[in-house]
């Protein structure tokens, strides 16, 4: 399972109902970064009949088989510091990061 927490859901909410469509988001991985890999998030229109679902403070999420066995567990924050904002990921399948952040290892 995937968790949202209410900043989360509140921003991915938003962001849904701006575009005026979307059955939800799509959480994924790909290869990427000097650790290997990287978090992948998408609008899901139509969800792929292979995608397990989750609905996670009333967001609905979608997540292909390959890449649940490594956000099982996931939780997605979204934070605002300053002139920044963006998810910030807590993975327990996580052995770690590359210095930027911007990659991880299972």
């Amino acid at each position: 399972m995937i968790h949202l927490t209410d900043s989360a859901a509140k921003h991915v909410g938003t962001s849904l109902e701006s575009r005026g469509n979307g059955a939800g988001i799509r959480v994924g991985v790909r290869t990427a970064g000097c650790s290997g890999l990287a978090y992948v998030l998408e609008f899901v229109d139509e969800p792929q009949p292979e995608d397990l679902s989750f609905i996670s403070n009333g967001v609905q999420v979608f997540v292909d088989p390959k890449s649940h066995v490594y956000l099982d567990g996931l939780q997605m924050n979204y934070l605002k510091v300053g002139l920044n904002e963006g998810f910030e990921f807590t993975n327990p399948n996580q052995a770690g990061e590359c210095g930027c952040g911007e990659s991880f290892t299972v």
